[in-house]
């Protein structure tokens, strides 16, 4: 599958037919996100367009060398005038105009040189939106961009969404859409779309040729995820051609670390776990953590990475990483044996990509609690695949299979747990990580 001429023959028409676009990721953006946000940033504002590009939260400060960066607005201006209009009869002049305000009014005050204003002469209306297209971009849900949506309900309901997307389990909302779940990441959707419009394929610099690139190293590992394809490598080869500075993606996002970010990915490699049964690997960050080492959440980007390459012989990886109090995102990898996607949806209604996906959960009390829940969840999502694979019907009476039997606490010598617990807390934790 790849994009169809209608839907980008659509989406040229809504480009060429607004003047005012809003472009937006999803929050705790990542590289591909934010790369396919400046890139569109770039490209509608070279063909004349009004453009306002949104960062939903702070970006990592590794992506601080992309072209744009510091074009990023934190929140969306939503202001509207309000028009009072003056319908002047024949033989009406306007002498003067002047306002007060008391007592919580504005009286807006009119003073005929000639004539007289009746009530009847006054209309009253609202000035243009400041935004006549939303452009979303690498995001499966409006949910996912956050309080950018939440705060704003009424401008996306009230305003054409155009909607980029590479992922499989993206819900199609908006009125236009634009998604390639066989693009390995959204700037390859959008490298792609630009090429298909002469003009644009023209404006395509080396600064929007830099953005492209990124969100194709960074979604697929530098080339080394499933999801890799032949057309991506040649899209990376043409983006180079057209002066997309690799060594510059490598260096700021491979080579050069804040000594936040080190602290933050020590403690979460410090931490790795593995349930052997379910060949399930996984580490965790919660907020206590990200505090204690000075470090924001989207610094964890990249450490699932490492989890692959110092554990690769398992089905799932999964980071846990605790944006606030009460709220965590998972990030998962799966091997070709376990759709991960499918695994993100019956856990906590998440998605993705068959080998790359995630969830979030909201609402608890006890993050380490959290955590352990989600990996039983996890667990019993991977059996049931292996199950289907095997063709052996799961039986409906029985009752959920423990993970294994409870061990006693581990004594003082023995490898710390991911997080200091006592008592139950840290008996099912043990739980886990005894196979």
């Amino acid at each position: 599958m790849s994009l169809s001429p209608h839907d980008t023959s659509a989406a040229l028409q809504a480009i060429a037919s607004h003047q005012r676009i809003l472009v937006v990721p999803h929050a705790n953006v990542d590289p591909d996100g934010l790369s396919a946000a400046l890139a569109c940033f770039q490209m509608f504002q070279a063909i004349g367009k009004e453009v306002t590009v949104i960062c939903p939260d702070t970006p990592p400060e590794s992506l601080k060398f992309l072209p744009g960066f510091d074009l990023l607005s934190r929140g969306i201006e939503e202001s509207r005038n309000f028009i009072i209009t003056v319908n002047l009869d024949e033989g009406v002049e306007i002498d003067k105009l002047r306002y007060t305000v008391e007592d919580k009014r504005v009286n807006i005050i009119v003073v005929p040189k000639r004539g007289t204003v009746k009530k009847s002469d006054v209309t009253f209306g609202e000035g243009e939106k400041k935004f006549d297209l939303i452009v979303v971009v690498d995001t499966a849900d409006l949910a996912l961009l956050g309080s950018v949506y939440t705060d704003h309900m009424d401008l996306f309901s009230d305003t054409p969404i155009l909607n980029i997307d590479h992922h499989i389990s993206n819900v199609r909302f908006g009125q236009i859409h634009l998604i390639d779940p066989t693009a390995a990441s959204a700037t390859e959707v959008l490298y792609h779309w630009f090429q298909q419009v002469p003009d644009w394929r023209e404006r395509i610099t080396s600064d929007l040729a830099t953005l492209l690139l990124t969100g194709l190293i960074t979604d697929t590992r530098s080339f080394q995820n499933p999801n890799t394809t032949p057309r991506s490598l040649e899209t990376a080869a043409e983006l180079l051609d057209r002066g997309a500075r690799q060594q510059e993606i490598i260096k700021h996002l491979y080579k050069t670390k804040p000594l936040t970010t080190l602290k933050i990915w020590g403690r979460a490699l410090n931490r790795i776990q593995m349930d052997k049964a379910s060949r399930i690997v996984w580490s965790a960050v919660s907020v206590e953590d990200l505090q204690e080492m000075d470090a924001k959440a989207p610094e964890t980007h990249g450490i699932l990475d490492e989890l692959i390459s110092t554990i690769p012989d398992a089905d799932v990886h999964v980071l846990f990483t605790e944006t606030e109090p009460g709220n965590l995102k998972a990030s998962m990898r799966s091997s070709a044996a376990i759709d991960a996607s499918r695994l993100a949806a019956e856990t906590y209604g998440g998605g993705g990509h068959a080998r790359a996906a995630g969830f979030k959960v909201r609402g608890y009390d006890n993050f380490q609690l959290q955590v352990v829940s989600s990996i039983q969840k996890l667990r019993e999502g991977v059996e049931r695949q292996r199950r289907e694979q095997e063709n052996e019907p799961p039986d409906e009476s029985a009752s959920p299979k423990p993970v294994a039997p409870v061990p006693p606490v581990p004594p003082p010598s023995e490898p710390s747990l991911p997080f200091p617990m006592k008592g139950s807390e840290r008996d099912i934790v043990g739980d886990l990580t005894k196979n």
